[in-house]
């Protein structure tokens, strides 16, 4: 039983890719939103459950956009890197998402 749980708690978690840091994105924590990269098959309300989950944050309003491929040529190999979906999260206001711990 503990097994299951922990494969699907990890098959949750999965779906977050990485923080998406830049200086649009930076300019978007001023207004309280958050950018992730996602799996490209989770759906809005899947990336709200796992952020809220994750962060224990309240979640207002989750919106997408799929990345477009990229071309990579290395040595001999030509080929499409992955495809990644963009999340923009809006929190509840006074809730946070600490992105850069102290050192």
């Amino acid at each position: 039983m503990v097994n299951e749980v922990d494969k699907n708690l990890h098959n949750v978690i999965s779906i977050l890719k990485y923080p998406v840091i830049s200086d649009k994105t930076t300019r978007l924590l001023e207004t309280n939103k958050y950018t992730f990269m996602v799996d490209r098959r989770a759906n809005k309300v899947t990336i709200k459950k796992v952020i809220e989950y994750v962060f224990d944050v309240n979640v207002t309003n989750v919106n997408t956009l799929m990345t477009p491929k990229k071309k990579r040529t290395v040595g001999r190999f030509s080929g499409y890197l992955s495809q990644y979906k963009k999340a923009i999260v809006t929190l509840k206001d006074g809730d946070k998402i600490n992105l850069f711990p102290d050192m």
